[in-house]
């Protein structure tokens, strides 16, 4: 149960921050680092609990690698997703005490890919995230350095998905803005559920196989910080 608060809490923090700054207008640039630094903060601060995977994404490339159980990926899960929708419900509140509008909730969609293009997309940048975060935090990790690692890359797939689908990497990051914007939001969802949970487990799946993060059963997941 401590783990399912920590990741409530970590994907409240990372959504409520990162969506609001983009929906209050802070630029590629300020929305990349709102993202990242929320995942720094929260690794430093819940990591030690529950390793901060604060998305579905992670948490399912860490079962397939066997560094959960079943039991412990639906504690993460069900945190993950009360953690988006509060952090949606928190800036929706806002932006109503503000008299500001609730159409744009920091939202995914196709932009001008379609379906196809943003799928591909969103698995390229998941896949390249998400092996990051196994080797980073695998048997030759640095748990005091995995933090930022995992939080500056973040930055920096943010910098180039922003423009392309608005940068998902993660159900739980996408299904809070939705269910707030509804309409187009709610219909596109699929893609940014899908994608990033297939790039999480074949990162998971070349981790393992060529870059031997699971060797020795020594990875730091869940110990410290990833």
């Amino acid at each position: 149960m401590n783990k399912l608060v920590a990741e409530a809490i970590g994907t409240f923090v990372l959504v409520l921050f990162g969506t609001g700054t983009a929906v209050l207008g802070g630029g590629i640039e300020g929305i990349s680092m709102a993202f990242g630094l929320s995942i720094i903060a929260m690794a430093y601060s819940i990591g030690t609990i529950s390793g901060c995977h604060v998305n579905p994404a992670v948490s399912i490339a860490m079962f397939v690698n066997k560094r959960i159980n079943a039991t412990e990926l639906v504690y993460y899960l069900v945190g993950q997703v009360i953690g988006g929708i509060l952090g949606s419900l928190v800036l929706f509140t806002f932006l109503n005490l503000s008299n500001l509008s609730t159409t744009n909730m920091g939202q995914n969609g196709f932009g001008d890919l379609g379906a196809g293009g943003a799928l591909l997309v969103e698995f390229i940048l998941t896949f390249v995230f998400v092996l990051v975060i196994m080797v980073v935090t695998g048997r030759k990790g640095n748990a005091n350095l995995a933090g930022l690692v995992i939080g500056f890359t973040l930055v920096l797939i943010h910098l180039l998905g922003i423009p392309l689908t608005g940068t998902s990497v993660n159900p739980a990051r996408s299904l809070g803005p939705a269910v707030f914007a509804g309409g187009e939001a709610l219909s596109q969802l699929w893609v940014f559920i899908v994608a990033p949970i297939l790039g999480g487990i074949v990162a998971a799946i070349v981790g393992k196989m060529f870059f031997q993060t699971e060797q020795g059963n020594e990875s730091i997941a869940n110990k410290n910080i990833d």
